[in-house]
């Protein structure tokens, strides 16, 4: 083991295993399938092993890539340098006629750009048809948040010591205090939370590292969840993820969605949020407070700053919106 990675590595061994690794490769449809097959298994593995991107992200350029292939199927094609700039137009126009969004279809052209990069890279192209392609603008929409007093409302003491109601406040608790993706949150190992520090360790996107601390409210109910809530939810059985379910396992997406969902309803909140709205309002009550824009970007684990400074547009609106309402002549 490389030393230089100290001994904090022991915890959290990276070895291939650990690695994210692509879903199996269905086969591409249609004709295109007996010369595309190749390059396309090549570029989720390239995915998987160089990028090391996490398996969601690998199968959603898998997704991108079917689609593609599909709508090439009634071309006939042979080979990949048949493929030119006017296919990608003309599937770009399929995507919109269909009520694809423009942000959905930026997706799929991204997709697609860093597939041919990735064939010219490897000498399976001489030219990118994607060069002289332009991407639709997707018209980002403003990410909606939570009112402060609507967080208080939500994160508010459970009524009864039952134990997975109390689980579900330390959740939304430490999704809050540190504005962590759902998927780090429901994957967390025990170990990664240092409640003494009041710090939570959390391996992302690409599996970089990052630090994130929490406040005090976060480590009470983690202290309550993990000395009180957890061993009982467990009963005699072990695991190594903080989070478990009553059947001793860790806690999926969608469950804990509707664990945000059915807690809002719970007491009042009446608009419709998911486990990434509270995410948008840890960092936008963070700029609201006079949080710093990089520091932001560190917590959130943006691997661009350009990322994060959306959340700088939503304190803007709301400025404007105070403006016009408070100002005599708003």
């Amino acid at each position: 083991m490389n030393s230089k990675r100290g001994k904090s590595a022991d915890k959290y061994p990276r070895s291939d295993r650990d690695r994210p690794q692509p879903p199996a490769p269905s086969s591409p449809p249609g004709g295109a399938s007996l010369f595309f097959e190749p390059f396309y298994e090549q570029f989720l593995q390239y995915l998987s092993l160089e990028r090391r991107l996490a398996a969601n992200t690998i199968q959603a350029y898998q997704a991108d890539l079917v689609s593609f292939l599909d709508f090439l199927r009634p071309s006939r094609l042979t080979q990949l340098t048949e493929i030119e700039a006017s296919h990608l137009r003309a599937y770009l126009e399929y995507c919109h006629a269909k009520g694809i969004s423009n942000r959905s279809n930026a997706r799929r052209i991204s997709s697609l750009r860093a597939f041919f990069k990735f064939l010219l890279a490897e000498k399976h192209l001489d030219t990118d048809p994607c060069a002289i392609l332009d991407l639709p603008k997707p018209g980002r929409p403003l990410p909606k948040v939570l009112t402060i007093s609507e967080v208080n409302r939500l994160l508010a003491t459970p009524a009864d010591n039952n134990a997975l109601a109390l689980r579900n406040n330390a959740m939304l608790h430490l999704l809050y205090a540190t504005g962590m993706r759902v998927s780090e949150l429901v994957n967390l190992p025990l170990a990664a939370v240092n409640l003494m520090g009041g710090y939570v360790r959390v391996f992302g996107k690409g599996s970089k590292e990052r630090l994130i601390p929490f406040g005090e409210a976060a480590r009470e109910y983690l202290k309550i969840y993990t000395q009180d809530a957890r061993p009982r939810i467990l009963k005699k059985r072990t695991s190594d993820l903080l989070f478990v379910t009553g059947h001793g396992k860790g806690m999926t997406r969608l469950r804990f969605w509707q664990i945000v969902q059915q807690s809002a309803r719970s007491v009042g909140i009446g608009k419709k949020i998911s486990p990434h709205t509270l995410r948008h309002s840890f960092a936008t009550h963070l700029l609201e407070h006079g949080a710093d824009l990089r520091s932001v970007q560190m917590m959130l684990g943006h691997a661009d700053i350009a990322t994060t400074q959306i959340y700088t547009h939503v304190d803007s609106n709301r400025l404007k919106s105070a403006h016009q309402k408070f100002h005599p002549r708003g």
